[in-house]
């Protein structure tokens, strides 16, 4: 029986998750296994291997979203699940608002992010 759990999120950028996971000082690996319960895994476009033997991990879906899989019970050992995860979609969404400020040609303009 799996102990991994699967959640949707609004991630749909790839490399913007990866740098978002780098910029909090986790690290990242790619096309890699998620570990979890008893040394069960499941593979994933993108890994955040953290402290202990639990990782995070997501995986595309048809729709450009990514789902996050991980074994929740295990992560929650070592780590505040709620804050990790809440710290990951935050720097996410900070990150994909700076780029797509870029995109849209306003690098120029007086822009000021608030994030509260």
């Amino acid at each position: 029986m799996s102990h991994f759990s699967t959640l949707r999120t609004k991630i749909t950028d790839a490399e913007i998750l990866k740098s978002s996971l780098r910029d909090l000082g986790i690290s990242v690996k790619t096309d890699a296994d998620v570990r979890g319960y008893n040394g069960q895994r499941l593979r994933a476009e993108i890994v955040a291997t953290l402290d202990g033997d639990y990782d995070l991990g997501w995986s595309a879906n048809a729709d450009g979203t990514f789902d996050l899989i991980a074994d929740l019970w295990g992560v929650a050992k070592k780590h505040n699940q709620t804050e990790l995860i809440n710290a990951i979609n935050q720097k996410y969404a900070v990150n994909k608002a700076l780029t797509d400020v870029k995109q849209s040609g306003l690098s120029n303009a007086n822009v000021k992010l608030v994030v509260q």
